[in-house]
């Protein structure tokens, strides 16, 4: 087991591994994992092309604010404002890891690895940076971990590509749904000492108590509020597909349509719809990512689990203009110390040939 410095050594853990599905926001119970494409034209224009029709301004107002985010602006521009001709096309990948990947062996009474350990194996892959998912913090999470954690990660070349949280926004108003938007936003706090750009975040779904029209409500104000006060510290939100509202394409677009804020995205999951063409829903969130965690399997509807289409997933990124990371998320059975440096390696090859 490799050990940082002694000026390194994390803090301890005193509660050990949490248990999925309890309440608490560091384990929610989603932590468990298991359609229309956006025209060229932008949302701009075309409000601009409906008011030319005469259509009036309360209409105007109503159509904005559901018309929710554009597709991710990613036009490079030579100062000039003319674009600039990039070869081939303006896609840029670069690869991180989630530190999810690692979860067995970053959680426990005695667990085998720490956020050190991980770090340093991101770094011997070489990656460009590494994913730091707020799960397997220490707790309380202290400023002198976060700030040793970071020194680490520059010191060894990474960036801290993002973090995540677990969190349920479908909650009622009342105290169990003010100590998630609390704690997203407390995250927001150690994401900037991180230096860390986005957060990923979940919506939650509805339940019996709550239909699914209001838990989408509840979902999209909560993450107005939470894009508030992220935009405030310069750090992105990413709602990640991950059932519940979620669960399909149309789904995600309903929120990401009604959320306004420029602090918003998507962060792409690979593995997580479940449909007859998981290929067709992931291309039509791909223009509003920000993050992308790839998954090394897919499942089409109701038929097998597969091997994930790496160079496939690879084209329809480009296709979109993605710019940012590809974060491998590991959930095999097989020892992710293993395992994760080969799928990287294919990773990259893949995405180099698209």
């Amino acid at each position: 087991m490799l050990h940082p410095p002694i000026d390194q050594q994390p803090l301890p853990n005193p509660g050990g591994r949490v248990p999925p599905g309890v309440s608490d926001p560091q384990v929610p119970a989603q932590h468990q994992r298991r359609d229309v494409r956006p025209t060229a034209c932008s949302r701009r224009r075309w409000l601009a092309g409906m008011a030319a029709g005469g259509l009036s301004a309360v209409s105007l107002v109503a159509a904005r604010r559901s018309a929710g985010i554009d597709p991710i602006d990613r036009t490079l521009s030579a100062g000039s404002g003319s674009p600039l001709q990039a070869s081939g096309n303006a896609a840029k990948f670069k690869f991180s890891l989630a530190a999810y990947s690692y979860r067995d062996l970053l959680t426990g009474a005695s667990p085998a690895l720490s956020l050190f350990d991980f770090v340093h194996d991101c770094a011997r892959m070489g990656l460009e940076g590494t994913e730091l998912t707020s799960y397997y913090f220490p707790q309380p999470v202290t400023r002198e971990y976060l700030c040793t954690l970071k020194q680490l990660c520059f010191k060894l070349g990474l960036d801290v590509s993002g973090t995540a949280v677990g969190n349920d926004f479908c909650l009622p108003p009342g105290s169990k749904r003010d100590e998630q938007l609390a704690h997203v936003k407390r995250w927001v706090d150690h994401a900037v000492l991180l230096g860390a750009p986005v957060i990923r975040i979940f919506s939650g779904g509805a339940s019996e108590q709550v239909p699914e029209e209001q838990a989408r409500r509840l979902a999209i104000e909560a993450i107005e509020e939470c894009c508030q006060y992220a935009g405030e510290h310069g750090v992105m939100l990413a709602l990640e597909n991950h059932g519940g509202l979620t669960s399909t394409a149309q789904g995600m677009l309903e929120l990401v349509r009604a959320v306004r804020s420029p602090w918003f995205g998507v962060n792409l999951d690979t593995g997580n719809f479940h449909s007859s063409d998981v290929y067709a829903e992931l291309a039509l969130l791909a223009p509003y990512a920000v993050n992308v965690q790839v998954k090394v399997v897919v499942q089409q509807g109701s038929g097998p689990r597969e091997p994930a289409d790496f160079r496939r997933l690879a084209h329809l990124l480009r296709d979109a203009g993605y710019r940012g990371y590809i974060v491998l998320e590991f959930e095999e059975a097989e020892d992710p110390r293993q395992a994760c440096p080969r799928y990287i390696d294919e990773l990259r090859a893949a995405f180099a040939s698209a």
